[in-house]
Parts: C-alpha cells; structure tokens; sequence
C-alpha cells in the first residue's frame, strides 16, 4: 500500500509540474490511473485532497487557480519549485559524505547511496572520495531493534502508533498509543521520543523495550510537535545526560569503570569497596541495575529506592 501511495504521489506530481495550465480535478483523475479505480465520487474527492496535502507538506507549491467559469485548477510551477544551485565546499562534502556512510542496514544504505548521487549532480566532482579526508574514521550507528524501522517512517510521515512497552520496574509491557515525534541515539541506545495519548504527556521510549510490532494508526496528531532541539533535549533528560543533583554509591573494587569515569570523588573504604559520589539525573536507576551487585545506592533515598524496585522487577522476570 505505501508503495502505491507513493507511486500515486509521483503521478500527481509530475501532472501538476508538467502542465502548462491549471488542470481540474476532473482532468486529474482521468490522468490517473489510481484515481480512476476509486470507487466514487466521493472516494477520490477524500483521496486527492489528502495527497495534495501530503504533497504540499514534502514542500511542492501547488497554486490553486480559479478560471472565468468558476472551474477550480492546480498547477505547480518549474520556477516555484525549483531548489537554488548546491554549492559544498570539500570540508562540507566530507561531513556529509561521513553522515552517508553511518547508516549500514539494506534500506537505509541504499537511501545514503542515492543521496551521494545527488551531491555530485549538485556540482561535487566525480573523482572528489568524500571520505578520502577522514579514512580513518568508521561511523557506524548500529540498530538492531525491529521497532526502528516503522517508527522511523512514522516520525517521518506524523503517523500515530502503537505498540506494547515493558518499562524497566515492570514485569509484563502494556499498550502505549503515541504520537511519535523524533528517533536519537544516546550511548549506544535508541530512544523514540514522543507524545503518549494515554497520559497526556510527552515521553520517551528506549526501542529495546518495545515488544512485538509497531502498529499504524489513522489520523493526525492532537499534540503540537516540537523543534527537534526541544526533542534533543528531551532524550537526553529522560536517558539520564542532564543531570542536577548527586548521588552517594558505594562500587566494588576494580568493577564499574564507567560510573568510576564520571565520577566527582572517590574515597577507597576497604574490603573491596570505594565510595563514589556521581551526578544525578532522570535515567540514572536504569544505568545503575546494569552492573547489578556491584553497586550499593547510598543517597538519596528515591534513587535507592528505584533501583530496589528495577532489580526486584528483574527478578521477577
């Protein structure tokens, strides 16, 4: 079905680009082929309005033109849609053509590839290795959730979603209905960040607990959605990057060399043990679970708490 919405879009868009005059919806839909097997009137009025619109969001301009019958036309303009020659610079080439080169799955691959394409007709020389600068260098993002791939094209699309989420103190996951907003990695995790209808509230979802598949819903988003500085900020708050506060622990002797990194002091106690005092922030709970029994949580008491409550969780199953 994407694959012939996509196809439907391509075909009003080369109508309306291509036309040297305002074309009806009549015209339109016996240019069509996809337009021509609706059902109804009514059918393709829904089906046509919905991708002028979604034309109109990937940002073509399409004028609405009213001729001396009252008879209502479309065209879009060559000079109105035409994108401003590309110029880059090698040191600009290189960064994008690093930023190609992260992705490594099939689909994404693919889309980088053409990408580079794009650059050189844009003017970067053929012979130009925009990865020649910097050989030594191998970014590399891996993605190994399933959830990824339709939530990627749902953040893309403004498509509502759904899908079953085990939080870390829970023992079984529960339906989440969220309007998603962006994807970001942060330390080697994939969050979704996003607005759960069922709370009201924006939140973040780190993919690997998304259980079973992700499912698309019909209609628009009821949230307004943010700049994606805002949703930056958000991740980083919720994966635990901002933090505002301390927290006493006490680290096993020659363990948790990570916590030991962003640790503010550390005072040896004997008998294997070191006292570490660590910033705190939304996220830090999850991080301390994972080096299980050689972190004993001090202060404060909700984050000692919260960690109880994880592990008990875990064990649980």
């Amino acid at each position: 079905m994407a694959i012939a919405k996509a196809e439907r879009l391509m075909n009003l868009a080369l109508c309306l680009l291509g036309t040297r005059r305002p074309l009806s919806k009549r015209e339109l839909r016996e240019s069509i082929e996809a337009y021509l097997e609706a059902g109804s009137d009514d059918s393709f009025n829904r089906m046509f309005e919905r991708d002028k619109d979604d034309l109109r969001e990937l940002g073509l301009v399409i004028e609405t033109v009213e001729n001396l019958d009252g008879e209502v036309g479309y065209l879009a303009r060559r000079d109105s849609n035409r994108l401003p020659p590309v110029t880059l610079d090698a040191e600009e080439a290189a960064a994008l053509g690093l930023v190609a080169k992260v992705w490594q799955q099939a689909r994404l691959a693919g889309a980088a590839s053409g990408a580079l394409q794009k650059l050189r007709a844009a003017g970067l020389a053929e012979d130009f290795d925009p990865y020649e600068a910097h050989g030594a260098l191998e970014p590399h993002i891996p993605v190994h959730e399933a959830a990824f791939e339709p939530l990627m094209l749902a953040c893309r699309d403004r498509r509502p979603v759904v899908f079953d989420y085990r939080k870390a103190t829970a023992a079984h996951p529960e339906t989440r209905q969220v309007e998603p907003w962006a994807l970001e990695c942060w330390r080697g995790h994939w969050y979704l960040a996003g607005w759960d209808r069922d709370r009201g509230a924006e939140r973040v979802f780190r993919l690997s607990r998304i259980t079973g598949r992700v499912r698309s819903r019909a209609g628009r988003y009821t949230a307004e959605v943010p700049d994606v500085v805002t949703v930056r900020e958000t991740v980083a708050s919720w994966a635990g990057e901002i933090a505002d506060r301390s927290a006493l622990i006490r680290l096993r002797t020659g363990s948790g060399y990570p916590l030991r990194a962003k640790a503010v002091s550390v005072r040896e106690l004997g008998d294997g043990w070191d006292e570490l005092e660590i910033p705190y922030g939304h996220g830090l709970d999850a991080w301390l679970v994972e080096f299980g029994p050689d972190v004993v949580v001090l202060e404060p008491a909700e984050l000692r708490a919260d960690v109880v409550d994880r592990l008990r969780a875990v064990a649980k199953g």
